[in-house]
């Protein structure tokens, strides 16, 4: 097919730096002739999950999101920054271009002056195990506070807290976008991320046509650098995340070599360099983590991998292994039930004639009604319910839904409005909020209440590593403050499971849709 009449879909998250990367390829291809779409890709939760692509073996936070889009075939190829890449990519899937890398160094940006380099108190602030492990090992007497989020955010964070004196950033990604300020110095001596301050592009290994568009953009010498850098993250790491830093470059047809591994407090550090004509460069790699692995490397891993077994995420509903595998490599994640459902017996009088309007504001309303009757028992003229999954299975088991919202609260006010009768039986449990009995009474609506279900507390006291708690539920937020009362961020399914929370914690999120897989995507954001 000709480059004139194919146009080539272009997917990329939508934060700043990735947008700015993924204009640049789209301005390479324009250029060569290529006709493109960027294609925005927001979260997981926006996007029908399906089972197989997870045994495909997609593993990385970042990347996550554009390979399933690239799977089901609406976009052609992605663009990440390489470093965020796991060094295996899943089946189908293959790196379709590395461009000509930029500024690989760390940078530090500093809120006055650099004088604080040489105090035996300062704080330094970055969300990188690699980053912090090389400042220690530096300056073992100075604070690391944890700082995540995008480079915007993390600059604004460097600002608003006053008692930090810096914070470290990746070089390329401050430039790009056009932010890096006057207070900044490259840390030539860090050893960086594998492949920091590359650009990569991704496609379907079947799509030949994106492919051979890419490999016009292709930049050899970094290609061979990055390639040698990830086989050597790959060659050590084994599926655990640890302080390395790797970098390749090539001067005068000769490849010079310098990586590192250290302990997370940066007390141990083993290092490795090693110089190779271009082409006879293809062992490196092996070598040098296998020079590492030898010098008490393998030691050093093992103990990274106990020490990074702690809890840090707790989910009040138990999650399946196919969410489990949603979330990335820095949350450790335990979960169980906050809340036990037991259906009630629905009274046949309830159901003895057919009922004008009928609310269900949960899934379990649903299962209580269909444990006690059949589908053909149930007529309903007008059914309201709250909630696309609750819409989903009222639909698929019982009768058309004539109106959904997304809380209870704005089900009512429309209710006030546009209602047939004066009437509606309420399916419910006993513990609920009053929002939509208050508002319809309140307009003159009379309410049947009848409790289909209850909800019993059944809260686990957390430990004490864990910050974050993932909530799907006002009665999940009750049921957890009963044995918990440490402040952590409260990960919110909804806006009516959040005011619960708000009474509780200071940082509350709340999810862009409605689903527990949008809530891991929270808490992903939140562990970059």
């Amino acid at each position: 097919m000709s480059s004139e009449s194919k146009t080539i879909k272009i997917g990329t998250r939508d934060s700043e730096l990735a947008l700015w990367q993924a204009k640049t390829v789209q301005q390479q291809l324009e250029s060569l002739g290529y006709k493109t779409q960027l294609v925005p890709v927001k979260s997981t939760g926006d996007i029908v999950l399906d089972k197989p692509l997870y045994e495909l073996g997609i593993t990385g936070i970042f990347t996550r999101t554009l390979d399933i889009a690239m799977l089901n075939h609406d976009i052609d190829i992605a663009v990440h920054s390489l470093k965020d890449v796991p060094t295996v990519l899943p089946n189908g899937i293959v790196q379709a271009a590395v461009l000509k890398r930029g500024n690989v160094n760390d940078t530090l940006v500093f809120k006055n002056n650099e004088e604080f380099l040489g105090a035996e108190h300062a704080v330094v602030a970055t969300g990188s195990l690699r980053r912090k492990a090389q400042w220690l090992n530096r300056y073992p007497t100075h604070t690391i506070e944890n700082l995540r989020g995008n480079v915007n955010s993390r600059l604004q964070k460097l600002k608003d807290n006053a008692h930090w004196d810096a914070a470290i950033f990746a070089a390329a990604g401050i430039g790009r976008i056009g932010i890096r300020p006057d207070q900044a110095i490259n840390l030539s001596w860090m050893v960086p991320a594998p492949a920091q301050g590359a650009i990569m592009i991704t496609a379907l290994d079947e799509n030949d046509f994106a492919k051979a568009a890419c490999a016009e953009l292709n930049h050899e010498e970094t290609e061979i650098c990055t390639a040698i850098e990830r086989e050597f993250l790959n060659k050590l790491e084994g599926g655990c995340t640890a302080p390395i830093g790797a970098l390749a470059q090539i001067k005068n047809d000769e490849v010079s070599f310098k990586g590192v591994l250290l302990s997370t407090d940066g007390s141990k550090k083993i290092e490795v360099t090693r110089v190779d004509k271009l082409g006879k460069h293809h062992d490196m790699a092996t070598f040098c983590a296998n020079y590492i692995i030898e010098r008490g490397g393998k030691r050093l891993m093992d103990t990274i991998r106990k020490s990074n077994k702690t809890t840090n995420v707790y989910s009040t509903k138990s999650l399946t292994e196919d969410q489990r595998l949603l979330l990335n490599e820095n949350v450790v994640a335990a979960s169980s039930d906050f809340i036990k459902i037991s259906l009630n017996r629905i009274h046949p009088h309830v159901l003895k004639n057919e009922i004008q309007n009928v609310i269900i504001t949960s899934k379990n309303a649903v299962e209580a009604l269909l444990t006690n009757y059949s589908a053909i028992e149930l007529q309903f003229k007008n059914i309201y319910c709250v909630g696309r999954r609750t819409k989903r299975l009222i639909e698929k088991k019982i009768g058309p839904v004539k109106h959904a919202e997304k809380n209870a609260k704005k089900l009512a006010e429309y209710l006030v409005e546009f209602i047939d009768g004066t009437e509606v039986t309420y399916f419910c449990s006993d513990l609920r909020l009053d929002d939509l009995p208050n508002i319809l009474e309140q307009n003159g609506i009379k309410v049947n209440e009848i409790e289909a279900y209850q909800t019993k507390y059944d809260g686990v006291k957390v430990d004490d590593t864990v910050e974050g708690i993932m909530f799907y539920s006002p009665s999940t937020v009750e049921s957890y403050v009963q044995h918990n009362h440490k402040e952590v961020i409260a990960f919110c399914i909804g806006e009516t499971t959040a005011k619960e929370a708000q009474k509780h914690f200071k940082d509350v999120r709340i999810a862009k849709v409605p689903t527990v897989e949008s809530v891991i995507e929270l808490v992903n954001e939140h562990y970059i």
